[in-house]
């Protein structure tokens, strides 16, 4: 790829919030192509909710740069990022504020300057993806805790934005419903969204994210591609995550194998029997 599919850049960049004499970012250096399905996890406290606040304006960098679809975020508003960006609060509620479903996901277009024909494409299209065909008339407030989820996600797709951030979107959900949201989110990354997604849930991450950045200390402790970063078992650890079970177990199990692919449990089945025959030979 070359540097043109870069989408989201940070530089050298520091952010330290007014009421604290530490810094909540250090030095944090990323490129985040275009397409790309990227999980950034970490403790409370380790910076990444900072990190993605950054890369729709929400936040501006004390030191260094942030570079979103080309654009130095320091001279643009958030509203003009919207353009291009598009973030889904980790609390649904904090977000969805309109009388209806379908004035809800009109608003940002509308605020955008989209025709009405555009305005009404938009709303069909996202509320196919979502799965909330039906629900236009309805109060937000009087939906599922799944639904408003997926309806927070809907309003900021319909403003066509090329990158998506959600932070902590199965937060309040079973697995059922996590699964679902983390779904319809791949489908998205498929038809060609840039999506970073911040989570807690290592099983999902394994499952979804092709890419994952582990932050801590307020830097980035790992960054590679899913399996790269949940092989480092030790290391994932010292950060304070527990890495997904499959690969516990594996290291536990197989603590010579080198996992340097994705792990599901069909493989590290598939693993212990080719152990299992090199001991028998």
């Amino acid at each position: 790829m070359s540097v043109d599919d870069i989408v989201l850049k940070t530089e050298e960049l520091y952010y330290r919030y007014p009421t604290r004499s530490d810094y909540a970012l250090i030095n944090v250096n990323l490129d985040i192509r275009k397409g790309e399905f990227v999980a950034i996890i970490g403790q409370n406290g380790s910076g990444k909710t900072t990190l993605i606040k950054h890369f729709n304006g929400l936040l501006k960098p004390t030191r260094g740069r942030v570079i979103v679809d080309g654009k130095d975020t320091r001279g643009l508003p958030t509203s003009e990022l919207a353009r291009s960006v598009g973030y889904v609060f980790q609390n649904p509620d904090h977000q969805i504020f309109a009388e209806t479903v379908k004035d809800e996901i009109d608003f940002g277009p509308k605020n955008l300057g989209f025709p009405p024909e555009r305005i009404e494409q938009a709303r069909q299209r996202v509320l196919a993806e979502m799965g909330l065909q039906g629900l236009e008339e309805e109060m937000p407030f009087q939906l599922s805790r799944g639904q408003r989820q997926r309806l927070a996600v809907a309003s900021v797709l319909a403003m066509e934005p090329v990158i998506l951030i959600v932070d902590e979107p199965t937060t309040g959900q079973d697995w059922r419903e996590s699964i679902s949201l983390m779904e319809l989110i791949y489908q998205l990354n498929k038809k060609g969204h840039t999506c970073v997604v911040t989570t807690h849930n290592m099983n999902l991450v394994s499952l979804f994210a092709r890419r994952v950045i582990v932050m801590w200390r307020s830097e980035v402790y790992l960054d590679g591609t899913t399996q790269e970063v949940f092989a480092q078992v030790d290391q994932i650890l010292r950060a304070g995550i527990k890495p997904p079970e499959v690969y516990e177990l594996a290291r536990r199990l197989l603590p010579d194998v080198r996992l340097d692919r994705p792990i599901i449990p069909e493989d590290l089945a598939e693993l212990l029997v080719k152990e299992r025959e090199k001991i028998h030979r």
